[in-house]
């Protein structure tokens, strides 16, 4: 066509699809992209073929299945001591990705402003685009990803509509504390700014009792949405569940985006997790446990290596330092662990608009049995 111009110019394949097919083409080991190679309870695969054999096999209701929706206000109830209506406050998605885009389509409007630090998951930047706002990229900073407080002050003016945050962060671990969270609530009040909360590693969280979510800041809840994912929560990312808890307000706008996008949800997978959720509410509980077992296996195994371990406080992602391995930009080099060593990473330096050049940085995921990460870890010990 020759009067075709893309909506997104400079988007093409994600580095996770492009590292899989290559861990995929060298029969690699593959750390990169964020799934589990062991598979989720045999309860829900139970459950979700019960309700398949029982003929729920029609379109569920828009806002998700009513059933599921009271798992999570029970959940959240438990958990963070909060009341949640079922009917005004939660939506069930297709993915946690498609409660993110809804949310930057459905409240942010041409020219305004959305404020995302990078590193930054990499849907966000392409919605803010084709929202016709800007994204503004601050990045977060030093080896413990923190937060920018004075540049983030600085950017706000009267064209900012929205601020993403994402804790726990993907890809760093880092976490934003209770302190954090309220200096942000003081700094976006008295304004119409958004806030948009990605916590779709609510479950894994390695510091302290339990996450802590910005649902629990009542100043908040009238400019939050934050956003969940089953996927994470369950070991099941192929089901593509999310969810979206924000003010009956904005749950309106979000619903309007919602039912266009997809309307509804896998009706089984639903219910399936409504059950798990009522009745395994205690693998939701302990998922930070799970998961840390597992990070100080692969922290064990890697120990001896020439990759140094950055801190995690959460997710199931591990950063490590390969400066003294390698001086090859990040993306070359994981070539390179794919090509001749047989593992694959994610160079971190793709969630940057303006990469750190002297950063050797790469991403592991630690979401893989444990001998998948002993096999690895061996392969890295001899770099």
């Amino acid at each position: 066509m020759k009067n075709f111009q893309s909506k997104l110019p400079s988007v093409g394949e994600t580095i996770f699809s492009t590292i899989s097919a290559k861990a995929q083409q060298f029969q690699a080991i593959n750390l990169g992209q964020g799934f589990p190679d062991y598979d989720g309870d045999e309860f829900l695969k139970d459950r979700i073929c019960h309700y398949i054999k029982s003929a729920h096999n029609q379109y569920a209701p828009m806002p998700g299945v009513l059933a599921l929706r009271e798992s999570i206000a029970d959940y959240f109830k438990n958990k963070y001591q909060l009341n949640l209506s079922p009917n005004s406050e939660i939506t069930i998605t297709s993915g946690a990705t498609e409660a993110l885009t809804a949310s930057i389509l459905g409240l942010v409007s041409q020219d305004e402003e959305v404020i995302i630090f990078d590193p930054s998951y990499d849907s966000y930047a392409p919605a803010i685009q084709l929202a016709g706002a800007r994204a503004v990229r601050l990045n977060l900073v030093d080896e413990t990803f923190a937060l920018p407080m004075e540049q983030l002050k600085k950017s706000i003016n009267t064209k900012t509509r929205m601020i993403i945050l994402n804790s726990p962060h993907n890809p760093t671990g880092a976490i934003l504390s209770r302190e954090t969270w309220l200096e942000i609530s003081e700094l976006v009040a008295g304004t119409d700014i958004i806030i948009l909360s990605d916590e779709v590693y609510e479950g894994i969280h390695f510091i302290g009792e339990r996450h802590f979510s910005p649902l629990e800041l009542p100043d908040l809840k009238e400019r939050l949405i934050s956003v969940f994912s089953f996927g994470k929560s369950c070991h099941m990312t192929g089901w593509k569940i999310g969810y979206a808890i924000a003010s009956p307000f904005l749950t309106t706008e979000l619903r309007k985006l919602h039912q266009y996008f997809t309307f509804s949800t896998f009706t089984a997978a639903q219910l399936a997790l409504a059950d798990y959720l009522r009745e395994h509410q205690e693998n939701f509980i302990n998922l930070g446990s799970f998961y840390n077992t597992k990070k100080e296996l692969f922290i064990k195994e890697l120990t001896g290596s020439r990759f140094k371990v950055l801190d995690s406080s959460g997710t199931y992602f591990l950063l490590v330092d390969y400066s003294e391995i390698s001086n090859k930009i990040d993306t070359e080099f994981c070539l390179e662990l794919i090509e001749k060593y047989g593992v694959a990473s994610i160079p971190i330096s793709v969630f940057y608009e303006k990469p750190i050049s002297d950063q050797r940085i790469i991403r592991f995921c630690f979401a893989k049995k444990d001998e998948t990460i002993k096999k690895a870890c061996k392969i890295l010990r001899e770099i």
